[in-house]
């Protein structure tokens, strides 16, 4: 991992806070950005687990500006831009710079296939209008395309695009991005596959994106502060944790309803409710009970 840079480290993909009037919940964005800073973390709010793609305009909006508000001097602030239409994006990148966000993230549009040429003509045409550095996200899983590696390495020498997040499971890929990457000055990489923070960070990658940051925060500080120190046992001690934590609201559910679990998780830790936006809902209440046990059997 290369030190000194602005856009490296902890960047923990927000989840949205919202009311039960489905506003976003302005206290629990301040309790949130607390407990981030406090473990030396990067907001990224409206990516995958922001609920991005559900969120009408005014209230993503209202997220950019409560973060706004609640982002500490000195810190960086990623957004998400992700849209089926590119004007879209390239507007609503312009309304994140106004509101001081550092730099935006955009996934592929996800409803047509596209090809290569199309990928990269997409990506230039975001970061050649964007008023902000772009970062490249890669996740199949909702896009249900890949960006091939070699056309990131190509897109990577625009002077507007910063980064790549990748969230493909891919051992090989991983392997192959920092080899590509990982002595880069002027071009990073962050891993959103959880399971393989350790070894992402040991590898030489810039930084992670995992969803497990909202509710445990502090295992991926103390996974940074071992590599930095060269105490890899200790990173991989706290890979565990991360794999136990992650297991718990992802294993057997879907997306979305993972989504949800670890809203409810949060809400147990006093930070934001429970409420998902349409067309993502609330599990039962047994469910809920079941997960809530969990949780603190494991904290013992």
């Amino acid at each position: 991992m290369k030190k000194n840079k602005k856009f490296s480290g902890v960047i923990v993909p927000a989840v949205t806070p919202l009311t039960k009037a489905l506003q976003i919940d302005d206290a629990a964005v301040g309790k949130l950005f607390d407990q981030f800073y406090k473990h030396n973390i990067s907001p990224f709010i409206l990516g995958t687990t922001g609920e991005s793609a559900s969120l009408p305009a005014d209230v993503k909006e209202q997220y950019v500006k409560s973060a706004a508000k609640h982002k500490k001097a000195g810190t960086v602030l990623y957004a998400g831009i992700s849209s089926n239409v590119v004007a879209e994006s390239i507007e609503f990148a312009a309304f994140c710079a106004d509101h001081a966000v550092d730099a935006v993230a955009a996934t592929l549009p996800s409803y047509y296939a596209l090809t290569e040429t199309q990928m990269k003509n997409y990506f230039e045409t975001l970061a050649d209008a964007s008023p902000l550095p772009v970062i490249i996200y890669n996740i199949p899983a909702t896009t249900h395309m890949s960006i091939p590696l070699q056309l990131i390495d190509e897109l990577s020498h625009h002077p507007n695009i910063i980064a790549t997040k990748d969230s493909e499971r891919s051992d090989e890929r991983l392997v192959q991005s920092l080899a590509l990457w990982k002595d880069r000055e002027d071009f990073g990489h962050f891993l959103g596959w959880a399971a393989k923070s350790a070894d992402a960070l040991t590898g030489g990658s810039d930084g992670l994106i995992p969803s497990t940051g909202n509710l445990m925060p502090d295992i991926y500080d103390e996974m940074l502060k071992a590599v930095e120190a060269g105490d890899h046992a200790k990173a991989y001690d706290m890979q565990k944790l991360s794999d136990v934590y992650g297991n718990l609201y992802q294993s057997g559910k879907t997306l979305g309803e993972s989504l949800w679990a670890l809203k409810a998780l949060m809400q147990q830790k006093g930070l934001c409710e429970d409420v998902v936006m349409p067309p993502l809902h609330s599990l039962s209440e047994e469910e809920k009970q079941r997960l809530i046990q969990s949780y603190e059997e494991i904290k013992r």
